[in-house]
């Protein structure tokens, strides 16, 4: 049987977008299945530094009206008066000194709309609802047709096809349970001017989680809180917004839009890829937003998958069950840094120490700033080897 599509990828987010445009510029002929139609609404809006590069090699215009500037992160724990700034520009050498905050509908329309440019076809409003793959070929079936190709990416995000197929997630329980969130619009010039020009996500610290306070392009802002134990409802945002001080200055007399509730938080997956196939982004890893690594985990890992599948497909190597088991490997280096460091933000004093330190060890400074950009493949980042030596990756499925 001919397989008249080198790869398909099923969804378009941002993972999904990358690799597409990846393999697309590479004279593969890839073909993308989105079951929604772009623009559409999504959360994970604040970008890491190691997403740049990528954007670069995508060919993506950082100066249009999706992308607002970020300098860095602002830690506040509004009950004691702390205050914490990291600016990206302080990490390791060798990481981009900025990265940026973006509307996702507008973001990965974007993205999506790149990867059509480079030669990728692209179905939208299309639902995959079978996979069949056998030694020849892959299999897709949807609510429209029925394709085939010799290799097929996973690129759903949390509705992780694969891993919810075969029941391979493992959950993490030692994280935020569910996130509640809402955006303020059409700010005022009083909250304009204390964003400032670095445009950085502000970080609520709490005794029972954790809220986040993301500025965005045109005027808007995303409001969110993390819950780690108890019950999650709409009015769990409500009581966050009326106790924070912050929130309510920033968002005075702005307009609300919709509050929404995400759950399914945190898990990882036993088995991420295999003959044919493999899961990229959040359909191989979820881990808790407070760090902001989603977007740019999906993006780096959708880059390693096609660096290794051009070759493969070039020489006909793509039946190999073992073809991303080097991707996964070199993913589960930032997905340990960073489940530590989330691990350590949740269930020690370890960061609180450090991020409100009078006088901080500036290695150790310099080293966090740099797990906090997802600069994560180095050999010279102190902080970063005690986190891992002290085991805070503990809750980590084995």
């Amino acid at each position: 049987m001919s397989a008249p599509f080198d790869t398909i990828v099923m969804g378009g987010g941002p993972g999904g977008a990358t690799v597409a445009g990846l393999l697309a510029a590479a004279g593969l002929r890839v073909l993308v299945i989105e079951k929604e139609s772009f623009p559409r609404f999504h959360i994970g809006e604040s970008l890491l530094p190691r997403s740049l590069p990528v954007l670069e090699r995508l060919g993506i215009d950082t100066r249009g009206p999706a992308f607002l500037y970020k300098g860095g992160a602002e830690f506040f724990d509004e009950t004691t008066g702390d205050y914490a700034l990291y600016r990206f520009a302080d990490a390791l050498p060798g990481v981009p000194d900025h990265a940026f905050q973006v509307e996702r509908a507008g973001f990965d329309a974007v993205l999506l709309e790149r990867a059509a440019a480079l030669g990728a076809e692209v179905h939208q409003g299309e639902r995959v609802t079978r996979v069949q793959i056998d030694d020849s070929v892959s299999v897709i079936e949807t609510d429209a047709g029925r394709y085939i190709a010799r290799f097929c990416i996973d690129a759903t995000g949390q509705d992780a096809f694969f891993a919810r197929r075969d029941r391979t997630t493992q959950p993490i329980e030692t994280f935020g349970r569910a996130a509640v969130f809402t955006h303020f619009t059409d700010l005022e010039g009083e909250a304009v001017d204390a964003i400032g020009p670095d445009g950085n996500i502000k970080v609520l610290m709490r005794s029972d989680g954790w809220g986040w306070l993301i500025p965005l392009p045109g005027r808007r802002m995303s409001v969110g809180t993390v819950a780690r134990d108890g019950r999650v409802t709409p009015g769990l945002i409500e009581q966050a917004i009326q106790n924070s001080p912050l929130t309510l200055k920033l968002t005075r007399a702005a307009r609300r839009l919709e509050t929404r509730v995400i759950r399914n938080f945190s898990y990882t997956t036993s088995r991420s890829s295999g003959a044919r196939y493999t899961s990229i982004g959040d359909a191989a890893c979820f881990l808790d937003p407070v760090f902001s690594s989603g977007v740019t985990l999906a993006m780096l890992s959708a880059e390693a998958t096609a660096e290794r599948l051009v070759p493969a497909l070039s020489e006909g190597r793509e039946a190999d069950p073992d073809l991303m088991s080097p991707v996964r490997r070199h993913m589960e280096r930032s997905y340990d840094s960073m489940s530590s460091l989330i691990y350590a933000f949740y269930n020690t004093g370890l960061l609180r120490h450090l991020f409100f330190a009078r006088r901080p060890d500036p290695e150790l400074r310099a080293g966090l700033i740099s797990l906090l950009a997802l600069d994560v493949w180095r050999d010279d980042n102190r902080f970063q080897d005690v986190l891992m030596r002290s085991r805070m990756r503990n809750s980590w499925p084995e």
